[in-house]
């Protein structure tokens, strides 16, 4: 039972894969696709109720089982969601039916290296899955295969081997500081093995290791200036792996992140990692808050807001502390959930407007009522409006911060409340007036989106007892 909890989550998505490269069929390969994601997210859940044994390679913690659920989660809606959204693609012509054998597959590679990522114990085995996960959403950004697109992937991979590059010198570093304490081989690699004896470590290894695992792994995260890829494999991937791109993979590399946060904590002698992840949120917040007012296309200033929010998440870890961490667990978690919703919201609009420039969408809530109006409450969401969950993780944010740091206060809120006034002002030209552009049919089921959306507006006004008491155990851990 507990080897099965713990493999499921690698295997069901990996063994999918293979069978869905084999497969012909849109329809069949779709519904496989959707079940494979349903139970890898069923097995993920079963880790609450028994905890597998860790080993020298895999690690089941709180902290991990956080992001696993939410990663399996919303792998899972992203898959029902794909299902309508390829569907309509086929038919238009933009995709043959080898790419969306090729897609569903990869979309399988994707979710078994994120749930491989956070899984791993071995910090060189995390290393080879973020990376194995880059590399995935590189071919499917460009599945397109049109100018943009394969610009789009290229740039991708580029910058995100430049990123990947540094973390990787960054992992080697922490084995050399480990080396003399622990010894030679794979044991020298082992977190649960690298947190007992941490406070031995040479610091000044440790310092230069952070600064090189902070860019690359920044660089995953999104984090401003490192996030030029991000805006623009947005815009040219499929709209479902936007959505886990912005939902799933920059969590992912903040996991990362945060286990060597937690590693540095250990050495009294080594710096605070806390300042700078601190200056970098912020500079993320403002810079892609302002960003937010110069896009026109709708998928680039979503991407921008996915900076902003990211910016904000990393804050709150650098901050530290029983209460920053939890709201940066809860925020990193309606970000996900909102987030993914609105690029749900906005695959649908750019196929019934045939456009992702936003000139051409105006009037959604009278040509499209039900699309209008939930791309309105998911804005109201992620901008942080009462009583959606955003808000509530904004203010533990911000009154942690108060009590701590009142001047870091102003920079913050400054760039939460200009990042408020782009997403609206660009929401109005969308959602409102007279409607602008073609408008086709939307076929496709918003039963995702409006479910994000549920539990988003639910995580308002009420969180269950047992989810804060998780949340609680994991802030403690981070420290």
């Amino acid at each position: 039972m507990t080897f099965d909890a713990l493999s499921g989550v690698l295997l069901i998505p990996a063994l999918s894969a293979g069978l869905l490269a084999a497969l012909p069929g849109y329809r069949l390969t779709a519904r496989l696709n959707v079940l494979a994601a349903f139970l890898s997210f069923a097995t993920a859940v079963s880790l609450f109720v028994v905890e597998p044994t860790s080993g020298p390679y895999l690690l089941v913690d709180d902290l991990n089982k956080v992001f696993i659920v939410l990663t399996t989660f919303v792998g899972f809606t992203t898959a029902v969601f794909s299902a309508n959204y390829i569907g309509h693609e086929i038919e238009i012509g933009r995709l043959t039916p080898t790419y969306v054998r090729f897609y569903h597959a990869m979309y399988q590679v994707l979710m078994f290296a994120m749930n491989l990522a956070l899984v791993a114990n071995n910090i060189g085995l995390m290393w080879v899955a973020i990376e194995l996960a880059t590399l995935t959403t590189v071919l499917m950004v460009g599945i397109y295969r049109t100018h943009e697109a394969l610009e789009a992937a290229w740039k991708y991979f580029i910058l995100g081997s430049v990123g990947i590059a540094l973390a990787l010198f960054g992992t080697i570093l922490i084995y050399m500081a480990a080396k003399p304490v622990i010894g030679e081989g794979v044991s020298a690699m082992v977190w649960t093995v690298l947190v007992m004896h941490a406070a031995k470590f040479d610091p000044a290894l440790l310092n230069v290791a952070f600064v090189f695992l902070l860019l690359g792994y920044g660089t995953k995260v999104g984090l401003a200036p490192l996030h030029a890829w991000l805006p623009d494999a947005h815009a040219e991937g499929p709209t479902p792996i936007s959505a886990v791109l912005s939902g799933l993979l920059l969590n992912v590399a903040l996991y990362a992140l945060l286990r060597f946060k937690m590693l540095l904590a250990l050495n009294p002698a080594a710096i605070a990692p806390g300042p700078l992840m601190v200056t970098m949120g912020l500079i993320s917040c403002v810079f892609a808050a302002f960003m937010l007012y110069k896009r026109r296309d709708i998928k680039r200033m979503f991407a921008y807001s996915s900076i902003e929010h990211m910016g904000i998440i990393v804050f709150a870890f650098g901050m530290g502390g029983p209460l920053a961490n939890f709201a940066g667990l809860l925020h990193m978690t309606m970000h996900s959930l909102t987030k993914s919703a609105i690029f749900f919201a906005v695959g649908h609009i750019a196929q019934v407007k045939g456009t992702q420039k936003i000139a051409d969408m105006g009037g959604l809530t009278v040509t499209h009522p039900v699309l209008g109006w939930g791309l309105v409450l998911g804005v109201v969401a992620i901008a942080g409006l009462p009583p959606l969950g955003i808000f509530m993780s904004e203010f533990l944010v911000v009154s942690s911060t108060f009590a701590r740091e009142p001047w870091l206060v102003l920079i913050l809120v400054f760039g939460i409340l200009v990042g408020l006034g782009g997403m609206f002002l660009r929401l109005n030209g969308i959602v409102f007036g007279e409607p602008v552009g073609p408008s086709a049919k939307a076929e496709a089921s918003y039963v995702p989106m409006f479910a994000h959306l549920a539990i988003v507006a639910m995580a308002g006004v009420y969180l269950p007892p047992a989810l804060v008491t998780g949340f609680q155990n994991v802030a403690r851990l981070l420290g």
